[in-house]
């Protein structure tokens, strides 16, 4: 199923210690003050996630229908428009995740994850 830009927000903001702002007349997402993702980027179906650059290259090869990288230097440097209305809701939430995971600080990063391994064994 496709993604909106609703749902992107909404995934986005289930992330531990996500905050909403505004950069440059665009919504943006941030942890620890970093911006991780951004929505309406270039354009209103669209969004930016901030992977690294071999993370871009793996999801371009895997969902090249959704995914791209911006253009010039912020591109080459990893950032990564996600054209929603091509993107399945899992990709959204797994391009979010790992950006996220960028940019948030480590000790958070581990407990996220120690929180996720926790609620796993509870239900298997």
């Amino acid at each position: 199923m496709p993604s909106k830009p609703a749902d992107f927000r909404r995934f986005a903001l289930k992330l531990p210690q996500t905050e909403e702002r505004s950069h440059m007349n665009h919504p943006d997402f941030r942890v620890a003050g970093k911006i991780f993702a951004t929505l309406a980027y270039p354009k209103k179906d669209w969004a930016m996630v901030k992977l690294t650059p071999i993370q871009q290259e793996d999801m371009v090869k895997a969902h090249s229908a959704a995914v791209q990288p911006v253009s010039g230097a912020w591109g080459r440097k990893g950032c990564t428009n996600v054209f929603l209305p091509k993107a399945r809701k899992k990709l959204v939430r797994e391009a979010l995740l790992m950006a996220w995971r960028n940019y948030a600080p480590s000790e958070l990063v581990m407990k996220s994850l120690a929180r996720k391994s926790k609620t796993k064994r509870k239900s298997a």
